[in-house]
C-alpha cells in the first residue's frame, strides 16, 4: 500500500462510525481520521499522517476500544490485519496486530501447541501481549509478554523497526508491558508450548455457599502446583442467553479451573472444591486447549458500556474474604461484578529477556466491572477501599479502565525505577508524546523524571 494515502475515514463518511467504535462504549471517540489498516504500510502511512497533521495517535485492534476518547486523533483500526503464521519446528507463531486469540488457536491447536492466550478467544492477541498478559498457562510459564521473541513497530518518526533484545533493546524492554506508548505494533513473534489439552471448566455454586467457597478457595490456592490456574467470579446472572441453564437468574460463585497437568491429577486437586456443597453446575472436564473459551464463558460480541477497575493483592486472608462477602456477596446487592484471579508461580519470576511488566509480587488480582452510574461507582470504590490493606499498591493495565488513564494510576502499574526508565525511553522515541491516546507514559528527561 502507498505510504502517502492511508485508507482513512472522516466524520460523516461511510464506515466512519463502524471503524471508530469498540465493544466497550465507555470511551466514545470522535477521531479526526480513522485509518482501517490492511497491512503494515497502512500503519506507517497513518503515523506519518498524524505527524503531518500534528495529531495524536490511538490504536484499536479488536474491539475493547481506547482507554480514553481518541477525539481529534488519528485512530488506527488494525482489525483487518489478522494473519497468523506458525513455525511448528521452532514452536513459535507470528501474530499480526489485529489477530484475535481464536485466530491463533485455529492454527496452533492442530499441531498440539498452545500460545499463552487469555481467557477469551475473542480478545486481540497483540493488545493483550503488550499489556503483560495474564492467562490460563501463566502460573506455569509466566506473563505472555515474557515470551515475545521479536516485534515490528512503527515509531513516531514513521519508521518501521524490527525490535529484539539485540536490535533496539530499549524498545524491546519497554513495549513488552508498556502497551502502545512507544509506537504501533504491527506484528509479534511469540513462543508456543506443547500443551494440547486442559482439565478445565467451571464449578457454579449457589449464592448461599459464597463464604464457604471463598474461604476454602483461599486455603486451596496456598498449596497448588503451578500447572493449576484458577479464578472466582461473583455475579448475579440475569441474562438467560449468556449463561448455562442452571445458574440463570441467581447470584452465582463461578469458580474457573484450568489445569495443564494430567487429567487424573486435576480431578484429584479439584475434588475438595466439588465436595463443598452448593454446586448447581459442574462443567469441569478434560478438554482440548482449543476450547479454552468455554471455561470462562464470557460475553464477547454485543456492545456494552462498562468501567473496569483493578487492584493487585499480596494475599487472600480470612479477613479479605469476609470483606469480599460483605461488600460483593449475595446479600450485598452489589451493582458490579467481582473477579479474583490467582497469580504467583511463574508470574513472580523475572523473564530471561527483561521487560517492564509490573505486579510480579502480587498473589491475586481483583477485577471489578460496573455500569458507569455514580451510585455504582461509589459502591465499587467502597469495596476497593476496604481491600486496600491487602493490596500491593499496584495495578495491571490489562484489567484497567477509562478511569485509570491518569498519571498516578499508570505509574502504579510499574516498579518506580522501571517507570523512570520508561519515561526516558519515551523521551528518546516519542518526545512529542504522539502516542498518548492510551494509558499514557509521558516523556521525561534523560533519567526519566519530568523535565
Amino acid at each position: 500500500m502507498s505510504t502517502d494515502s492511508p485508507p482513512s475515514r472522516r466524520q460523516g463518511e461511510q464506515g466512519y462510525d463502524e471503524a471508530r467504535r469498540g465493544l466497550n462504549r465507555a470511551a466514545e471517540s470522535r477521531p479526526a481520521y480513522v485509518v482501517v489498516a490492511r497491512d503494515e504500510q497502512d500503519v506507517v502511512a497513518a503515523v506519518r499522517l498524524a505527524a503531518k497533521r500534528k495529531r495524536p495517535v490511538g490504536v484499536m485492534a479488536t474491539g475493547h476500544g481506547p482507554s480514553l476518547p481518541a477525539d481529534d486523533a488519528v485512530l488506527v483500526n488494525t482489525g483487518r490485519m489478522d494473519g497468523v503464521a506458525v513455525d511448528v519446528p521452532g514452536a513459535t507463531a507470528w501474530i499480526e496486530a489485529g489477530a484475535r486469540w481464536r485466530h491463533v488457536l485455529e492454527r496452533t491447536a492442530p499441531h498440539g501447541l498452545a500460545p499463552l492466550s487469555g481467557s477469551s478467544p475473542a480478545v486481540g492477541a497483540v493488545g493483550y501481549l503488550v499489556g503483560g498478559g495474564v492467562g490460563l498457562l501463566g502460573r506455569r510459564f509466566g506473563f505472555a509478554a515474557d515470551h515475545v521473541r521479536r516485534l515490528r513497530l512503527v515509531t513516531a518518526d514513521g519508521r518501521l523497526r524490527d525490535v529484539t533484545a539485540e536490535e533496539e533493546p530499549d524498545l524491546f524492554w519497554a513495549v513488552r508491558g508498556g502497551k502502545d506508548n512507544f509506537g504501533l505494533v504491527v506484528g509479534m513473534e511469540v513462543d508456543l508450548f506443547p500443551v494440547s489439552r486442559l482439565y478445565g471448566g467451571g464449578l457454579y455454586f449457589e449464592g448461599a455457599a459464597t463464604a464457604d467457597v471463598l474461604h476454602a478457595y483461599a486455603e486451596w490456592t496456598r498449596h497448588l502446583p503451578e500447572e493449576m490456574a484458577s479464578s472466582v467470579l461473583l455475579t448475579h446472572n440475569p441474562d438467560p442467553s449468556g449463561v448455562p441453564d442452571a445458574p440463570r437468574g441467581r447470584f452465582i460463585v463461578h469458580l474457573r479451573i484450568a489445569y495443564s497437568g494430567p487429567a487424573a491429577d486435576g480431578e484429584r486437586l479439584v475434588r475438595p472444591l466439588r465436595e463443598l456443597g452448593g454446586v448447581v453446575l459442574d462443567t469441569v472436564r478434560d478438554m482440548p486447549y482449543a476450547e479454552v473459551g468455554r471455561i470462562y464463558h464470557e460475553r464477547t460480541s454485543e456492545p456494552y458500556r462498562e468501567y473496569d477497575r483493578n487492584l493487585l493483592l499480596s494475599e487472600l486472608t480470612g479477613d479479605t474474604v469476609d470483606a469480599l462477602v460483605a461488600l460483593a456477596g449475595p446479600d450485598a446487592g452489589a451493582p458490579f461484578v467481582t473477579e479474583l484471579t490467582h497469580l504467583g508461580g511463574a508470574y513472580a519470576r523475572p523473564p530471561k529477556a527483561g521487560n517492564c511488566v509490573g505486579g510480579r509480587d502480587a498473589a491475586f488480582s481483583l477485577f471489578t466491572v460496573t455500569v458507569p452510574d455514580p451510585g455504582n461507582l461509589r459502591r465499587r470504590d467502597e469495596l476497593l477501599a476496604h481491600l486496600r490493606p491487602w493490596g500491593t499498591g499496584g495495578i495491571n493495565l490489562n484489567f484497567a479502565g477509562v478511569e485509570d488513564a491518569g498519571l498516578a494510576r499508570v505509574r502504579a502499574a510499574y516498579a518506580p525505577a522501571d517507570f523512570d526508565r520508561l519515561r526516558a525511553v519515551k523521551a528518546r522515541h516519542d518526545p512529542g508524546n504522539m502516542f498518548r491516546v492510551n494509558f499514557n507514559i509521558p516523556p521525561g528527561d534523560a533519567t526519566g523524571r519530568a523535565g
